[in-house]
């Protein structure tokens, strides 16, 4: 996967934005479109650290979808493998948080960038 542009963000909540454009665009096949059924099949909160290169460098959950491990493992494997993201070049590296809103069909819409619910 080619670089991504790096990003211009000066804080987390700004540059939340731009990872998850980058997520959006790395996994096109599977965000749901469209506004969100009223219940989710799981939702997590997770942090992701990224490093100065756009590397993952750690992942720590603030809420866990403990009622489906599998939605962990996926969400987890799902980050690790957008990396690189774009770099954070202002900040040097980051720690940014999102909600992961994941749908029962596997598909899943991010809180930043997400289309609502019905």
């Amino acid at each position: 996967m080619a670089r991504p542009r790096p990003s211009q963000a000066a804080e987390p909540k700004a540059y939340r934005k731009d990872a998850a454009q980058h997520l959006y665009i790395t996994n096109k096949d599977r965000i749901f479109p469209g506004k969100l059924p009223p219940l989710l099949y799981a939702i997590g909160v997770l942090d992701v650290e990224v490093d100065g290169r756009g590397e993952v460098q750690g992942l720590s959950w603030q809420r866990a979808p403990r009622h489906a491990p599998e939605v962990i493992a996926e969400i987890e494997r799902t980050v690790r493998a957008a990396a690189p993201y774009p770099a954070p070049t202002r900040m040097g590296r980051v720690v940014y948080t999102d909600v992961w809103l994941w749908d029962r069909s596997g598909r899943f819409q991010l809180d930043t960038l997400s289309e609502g619910q019905y």
